[in-house]
């Protein structure tokens, strides 16, 4: 079987074969949600890179954190409407990460602060509509893996003061590619990942040891009663994806049965 991924690889890249290696399989096409994924790695959504997270050291242990004030300097401005700027971003982030949010939540990976997901600029009041001059704010959402709550922070880009605080449970917006990352690097250390690994292996003839060898992409995977393993049952509640994974400047590996419980590190494998 595994003769046949090599003997038809470069038709799978091509997208005119499927091959079969144990029981993943690499598919030469377009996976939901995955249009458009960029060969070379620097596609944001499709990178797989995590970001360094704060307050992690060097050896994994969480290292005391230090707590800046936002900068005096506020860099560039937009105006209005106007997308918000990359020093606007780095700002409100900075605001939004209070000493007690970061404190008293945790990241993907497990370290201090939570996971920041999007930042983006906040629609204005009812009242405010027709104000050209009308205040910017931004709209800062974290997930906290300590206790599976999506944050939500709005942020006045004038006073630099925040000025609403939200949360919800049971909420799952798409998953940053350092959460993509983690879900790969739990998948890849689990016994589940043979097959992963054997396919990734079958295409390069190299060991898959880290998700930065692949680009991926995901969806939020959500529980339905008596539709996967008892372990996935919180699924929703808790954070899970199912990851579309590619071989770099390579063919799709098809771990669509797999799913990864970011919340409680676990990974399962739902029944065909």
């Amino acid at each position: 079987m595994r003769k046949i991924v090599h003997r038809h690889l470069g038709k799978v890249v091509a997208g005119a074969a499927i091959a079969v290696a144990g029981t993943a399989v690499m598919v030469g096409i377009t996976l939901p949600g995955t249009a458009g994924a960029d060969d070379t790695g620097g596609g944001k959504a499709a990178s797989g890179q995590s970001a360094a997270q704060a307050g992690g050291g060097a050896d994994g242990a969480v290292t005391p954190g230090v707590v800046e004030k936002a900068p005096a300097a506020e860099g560039a401005k937009g105006k209005g409407r106007d997308p918000l700027t990359d020093d606007e971003i780095q700002r409100v982030e900075q605001i939004a990460v209070n000493p007690q949010l970061l404190n008293t939540s945790e990241d993907v990976e497990g370290d201090r602060g939570p996971e920041r997901l999007t930042v983006d600029l906040a629609d204005p009041k009812v009242d405010e509509l027709d104000d050209p001059n009308a205040p910017r704010r931004a709209n800062v959402t974290f997930y906290d893996y300590r206790d599976d709550t999506l944050v939500t922070r709005t942020v006045d880009l004038d006073s630099g003061k925040i000025v609403a605080t939200g949360t919800q449970h049971g909420v799952q917006p798409p998953l940053s590619s350092a959460e993509y990352a983690e879900a790969a690097s739990l998948l890849i250390a689990d016994p589940l990942g043979a097959d992963l690994k054997a396919d990734y292996k079958d295409a390069t003839d190299k060991e898959l040891t880290d998700p930065n060898q692949l680009l991926l992409t995901g969806a939020v995977y959500r529980a339905v009663p008596g539709g996967q393993p008892a372990v996935l049952d919180k699924c929703g509640e808790h954070r899970c994806v199912r990851l579309f994974p590619k071989v770099k400047n390579g063919p799709w590996i098809d771990a669509r049965a797999f799913v990864i419980d970011l919340s409680a590190r676990k990974v399962a494998k739902l029944e065909s």
